[in-house]
């Protein structure tokens, strides 16, 4: 199946510029063109898919673009590439556990002044100790007073 250029934007909430752009910096390469028009097939498609998650995930086009440039070297780069989803991967792996840490630290403080609500005041709430909070937010307050 082949797809305009106006097609595959909205497949991916884009506007099309971006995908003029993209191509212009060398990020789908091969492109089909009829009559002068983009045309994206499931190939371009997958690229937009690889793109969108390498951008998301924190990396420049430059960087892309290398990966792309990658793509088109062949099986030689394999090892280049496996380099940067391993490395890509270790990152958000990394902010997911900051992510992990603060959504913790939002639930326990909801607990708190949840508590801090029912009573009245946050005297009780604010004079226990920690290993006396329930089990599951003294997890929580363990895990927003970890570090890394």
């Amino acid at each position: 199946m082949t797809y305009t250029i106006g097609q595959a934007a909205r497949m991916f909430g884009l506007p099309v510029s971006t995908l003029r752009y993209y191509d212009r910096e060398g990020l789908l390469p091969g492109m089909e063109r009829r009559s002068g028009a983009r045309v994206f097939g499931e190939k371009e498609i997958e690229a937009l898919r690889v793109i969108e998650c390498l951008k998301a995930s924190g990396l420049e086009i430059r960087e892309i673009r290398q990966f792309m440039a990658w793509t088109v070297e062949g099986p030689s780069t394999y090892p280049q590439r496996l380099a940067l989803f391993q490395a890509r991967r270790k990152a958000l792996e990394e902010e997911l556990g900051q992510l992990r840490r603060m959504l913790d630290m939002l639930k326990y403080k909801c607990w708190y002044y949840e508590t801090a609500c029912a009573d009245g005041s946050e005297e009780r709430v604010g004079a226990m100790a920690p290993d006396r909070f329930p089990p599951e937010i003294q997890a929580l307050y363990d895990s927003a007073h970890s570090v890394g």
